[in-house]
């Protein structure tokens, strides 16, 4: 039976990836049957190629791609070298649900209502530091938020995959024994940054492989919040590729397609660029690792505690905008304050949270029950796939693979647009739910398991008195991944959605472009407080479960099974 889940697991989370990538490439030559088109051309890589501004659109992409990555990862590395088995760790690990709480939308919100020209931070300057900007052009105000050189959505994208990196490195620092490699080192002489930068980087740097390049991918292939933050003259590479995809001229599918195609090869490169860095600096080029004892010792707490004031800010800043009637720059405070918009836009938006509610809940789930009987089979057969290819929907662009993905939904049926949507999101939220279990089930001691089935147990009945109470907290926390993950999926829900499916990440970007800045604060605030509320449920399972073990342990809950000394009368 296990076998035949696994089959479906692959099934739905594997091939539509093949069928994608098929798809979009018969597309881009120029064949698409139900257009009339029915003989392959390079017709549409012309057409890309000669749009004016693609190649600064795609150099652009791929330069703000790579440095946000890289700079995301230093700052990780920083972060963890400062602050690993020390007491400020405590406070990180408290720290990293309400940050990955955040969708990437309402990030990218909450960073231009405190960037953009007339945000809070240019009041601050004018009202705190007398730097008038009165006299200057809108050019020259744009130095993060829509700024012609990507440098704002740059320093966003990398600020915000922090606590991803993070939280993906705590259980690879574990296998690699970080207080052992600490104290042989500084046996030999070296200090703690020393130890880190020769010893623990290249193990580390070599296991984050897959969370690196599904940062990369994302960077490259992120469209919202290209449109909140990006360029707009030419905008990055992916926004421009979803432009051409709305194009209501059906006979320029082709170019659409293409730029999809090209997308593609463009995220093939960036991923062998970051493999050859990586075996440089591993494997290639060791001289740094034992050439003197250099060592640079990063302001990894300080830079945490930035990246932390810096996410808290914007929620009271976008509460202040949703009840702000008269905000006139370069004030720093409403003069009036008003309900008004909450009022008006309650009605609406309270049917999208619901929606948006059940469509995360179901896949979410399913993506759950899909990643645990995973691993379980990994456990048992030897006969299974790599785990690189269940990744491939974190490390390849989604505009890649979504237009293919709906051509074949139309040819099952092309009006069970949540279906589609819900299957979408159980596609894209499973590798995130699968690599986030990955650390906990390789860390269970499968000794309690061969006992327990020593005893005659079934093992259904181990699993879930044993493993079960064990790995629930992962588990929980797995299933609360997921559902951010399907809260902020955009393109999956209008590609598949064809526009009739709402959520909460569709209507703020929809929002953000240029409607009323109280409105958009409204939609932000509901999608950063809905993900929070799952990981605050994950964590109370987690205390809960914790405490329950401690009593039962203790002998103080009733009908233990647990031995006692034997009670003589």
């Amino acid at each position: 039976m296990l076998r035949v889940f696994y089959l479906l697991i692959l099934v739905c989370c594997v091939l539509p990836t093949a069928f994608g990538l098929l798809g979009v490439s018969l597309s881009s030559l120029g064949y698409i049957p139900p257009l009339g088109m029915h003989h392959p051309s390079f017709d549409g890589f012309a057409m890309v190629f000669d749009w004016q501004g693609v190649w600064r659109s795609i150099a652009m992409t791929i330069y703000s791609t790579v440095a946000s990555t890289y700079l995301a990862c230093i700052i990780t590395f920083a972060i963890l070298q400062a602050s690993w088995g020390t007491s400020f760790w405590r406070k990180i690990e408290v720290s990293l649900s309400p940050l990955l709480a955040v969708p990437h939308v309402a990030f990218a919100i909450g960073f231009a209502f405190l960037f953009a020209p007339t945000g809070m931070g240019a009041r601050v300057m004018r009202e705190w530091f007398a730097y008038d900007t009165s006299g200057q052009r809108g050019a020259d105000l744009a130095l993060v938020i829509n700024d012609p050189h990507a440098l704002g959505m740059i320093l966003m994208l990398a600020l915000k995959e922090v606590p991803f990196l993070v939280l993906m490195s705590i259980s690879i620092l574990q296998q690699v024994n970080v207080k052992q490699i600490e104290k042989v080192s500084a046996s030999l002489g070296y200090s703690r940054a020393q130890a880190w930068w020769k010893c623990v980087l290249p193990q580390w740097l070599t296991k984050l492989r897959f969370p690196m390049l599904a940062v990369m991918a994302y960077g490259l292939s992120v469209v919202d919040v290209a449109m909140i933050i990006g360029p707009t003259n030419p905008p990055t590479f992916a926004v421009l590729v979803w432009q051409w995809f709305n194009d209501p001229d059906l006979s320029l599918l082709p170019r659409a397609s293409a730029g999809a195609v090209v997308l593609f090869i463009i995220s093939l490169m960036l991923i062998g660029l970051a493999r050859a860095v990586e075996w440089l600096l591993t494997k290639g080029w060791r001289t740094w690792q034992y050439s003197g004892r250099r060592g640079i010792a990063f302001p990894g707490k300080i830079v945490f505690m930035g990246l932390l004031t810096l996410s808290v800010a914007m929620m009271p800043l976008m509460l202040l905008w949703s009840v702000a009637q008269r905000w006139r720059f370069p004030d720093l405070l409403p003069s009036r304050y008003s309900l008004r918009f909450w009022e008006y836009e309650w009605a609406s938006i309270l049917g999208t949270i619901e929606q948006s509610i059940v469509i995360a809940v179901i896949s979410a789930s399913i993506a759950l029950v899909m990643a645990l009987l995973a691993h379980e089979y990994r456990l048992r057969y030897r006969l299974q796939v790599p785990g690189y290819i269940i990744a491939v929907p974190m490390l390849i662009p989604q505009l890649s693979i979504l237009f293919g993905m709906q051509v074949a939904t139309l040819y099952l049926s092309s009006d069970a647009h949540f279906s589609w949507v819900c299957w979408a999101h159980v596609f894209f939220a499973f590798p995130y739910v699968y690599l986030s279990l990955d650390g906990p089930w390789r860390s269970y001691n499968e000794g309690f398991t061969r006992v327990a089935l020593s005893l005659g147990k079934s093992p259904l009945r181990v699993w879930l008195k044993i493993k079960l109470p064990i790995l629930l907290p992962a588990i929980v926390f797995a299933w609360a991944i997921g559902i951010s993950v399907s809260l902020a999926q955009y393109l999956p829900t209008l590609v598949l959605g064809a526009g009739r499916i709402s959520t909460l990440t569709t209507e703020a970007v929809a929002l953000s472009s240029g409607f009323d800045r109280r409105v958009t604060a409204i939609y932000a605030i509901w999608q950063a407080l809905l993900p929070l509320l799952f990981f605050s449920f994950a964590i109370l399972i987690s205390h809960l479960q914790v405490k329950y073990r401690r009593l039962s342990i203790k002998g103080l809950l009733p009908d233990e099974y647990l031995s006692r000394k034997p009670r003589h009368s």
